[in-house]
């Protein structure tokens, strides 16, 4: 989102002409005769102006929206030889939805302005009403970077350039390029929190708006929170796209099918039934699905695909340590996946008792995480899983090298690391150290440098000649 992070620290301008006493009185000068009465006034005529400077961005935010729908996309529709649907939506995201919004938003607001004592006006209860509306701007916020890419690549195009130069002509629009229309819905919702955090600051206590405004502060911050966390969300599906892409052996579905973040990873002893066999693996969390790999036996790094637990339906049971009557073995620092309809069970073991807890209390954060995105509504649509998946096969075929000098498991490159909510174990995998490279060439050269050895083979000489890395047989002049 190219300049959001800027925008979201804009200042509210607010017409702060207060009388050049107000400051004095609220210093504390309450003991005069009518002080009181003045500071009020003062903060009557404050709140005034925020609430005017609310409706009157509002009033110019729908006019600036009916612009862009109206000068640019409406035309812009007649245009099938220069822009497809799927361009449309690249480049204008959802924000004819978040028009309709704002429309019936603006019309709550009207209602409610008193025109005859502004200060006494109660907005509050229209941010409430309306807060779940404003939702809908974290797809837009989301899209807004491919918005700025599919821009940059038309406008490099003179015929696309003059077009949108004549829809904003003829639209009657200020000279600002069509980017920059873009970006104001990414203002606005960053906007909201600071003149409601205004509004709240010259409202009474007693005043019948003030849980109202407080209570609606709070709540589009918890909406600007949320658009943030799902454009996090969303930036981590390109890396899990890629760490799927570089694990050996991959069956099933895509990642990205189901799960979109990963929650924990570490090494656990998984111990089968019913020959109570223990086998090492690397363990990743994710939401709705558990991936257990193997590591190569030489080469650390790399993984190898070997299954998955489905996490919906199954109980973590957290066990004693002690004898396990299934299995008749001693167990330690252990736990259980139960599924208690399809009887589907997984014994687990940590190393440590504080590996333990870590992993259980990821297993709870994870269906914490998986019951907030049903109540948000968060997912991955087919498209952005297939662009992920199509970006992270690109990355892999890059990395390959064209030919190999040795065996390839000696030129794979490391998985990428992806970023777990909950600290992660030492022995993580994505974490291990550079191993040194081999010094058995360098051992060599230093020992025996550039030496000639004579042998013989089947009564022909030659000569063994050590350069370096490279070992090469010349053939002997006959004596």
């Amino acid at each position: 989102m190219q300049g959001a992070d800027q925008q979201c620290c804009l200042q509210l301008r607010v017409n702060q002409d207060e009388p050049e006493d107000y400051e004095a009185l609220q210093a504390g000068d309450g003991g005069a005769e009518g002080g009181g009465a003045k500071a009020q006034s003062s903060r009557d005529q404050m709140r005034t102006n925020v609430i005017n400077e609310i409706l009157s961005t509002e009033q110019d935010y729908i006019k600036h929206l009916r612009d862009i729908c109206e000068g640019y996309i409406r035309q812009c529709r007649k245009r099938a030889d220069m822009f497809s649907e799927e361009q449309l939506h690249t480049i204008f995201g959802n924000i004819e939805d978040i028009y309709r919004c704002q429309k019936a938003f603006v019309k709550a607001l009207e209602q409610k302005f008193n025109r005859e004592q502004p200060h006494l006006s109660e907005l509050g209860a229209c941010f409430l009403e309306h807060q779940a509306n404003f939702q809908i701007y974290s797809e837009y916020c989301n899209n807004h970077p491919n918005a700025c890419v599919e821009l940059s690549r038309l406008t490099k195009l003179s015929k696309y350039v003059y077009f949108f130069e004549a829809c904003r002509l003829l639209q009657k629009m200020i000279d600002i390029s069509l980017d920059g229309f873009l970006l104001t819905p990414v203002q606005k919702i960053c906007k909201y929190p600071l003149q409601l955090a205004e509004l709240l600051k010259y409202t009474h206590p007693q005043h019948r708006d003030f849980k109202d405004v407080e209570a609606a502060l709070y709540a589009m911050k918890n909406v600007a929170q949320l658009i943030n966390e799902r454009k996090r969300r969303l930036e981590n599906i390109d890396k899990i796209a890629q760490w799927q892409s570089s694990i050996e052996d991959w069956e099933g579905e895509d990642l990205l099918v189901r799960s979109s973040e990963l929650i924990y990873s570490g090494e656990l002893t998984r111990v089968t039934q019913p020959q109570a066999r223990s086998q090492q693996r690397m363990f990743f969390l994710f939401d709705h699905q558990l991936i257990y790999c193997k590591k190569d036996l030489l080469r650390r790094d790399v993984l190898y695909y070997k299954g998955r637990v489905d996490m919906d339906g199954l109980e973590v049971v957290d066990l004693e340590d002690g004898k396990d009557r299934d299995l008749h073995m001693s167990i330690k620092n252990a736990f259980r996946l139960y599924g208690g309809t399809t009887g589907e069970s997984h014994l687990l073991c940590a190393r440590k008792t504080e590996q333990k807890q870590r992993w259980l209390k990821a297993f709870a954060k994870e269906r914490e995480q998986v019951r907030l995105d049903q109540e948000t509504g968060f997912s991955i649509t087919e498209l952005q899983r297939k662009q992920a998946m199509l970006n992270a096969s690109k990355q892999q075929v890059a990395r390959k090298p064209k030919a190999f000098s040795r065996p390839y498991y000696l030129t794979r490159q490391k998985h990428p690391a992806l970023t777990a909510s909950l600290p992660q174990q030492q022995v993580l995998v994505l974490a291990e150290p550079k191993r040194k490279p081999s010094t058995f060439w360098h051992s060599i050269s230093r020992l025996a440098p550039f030496r000639k050895f004579c042998f013989s083979n089947n009564g022909e000489k030659g000569l063994l000649v050590i350069q370096e890395d490279c070992l090469t047989l010349n053939e002997c002049e006959k004596p």
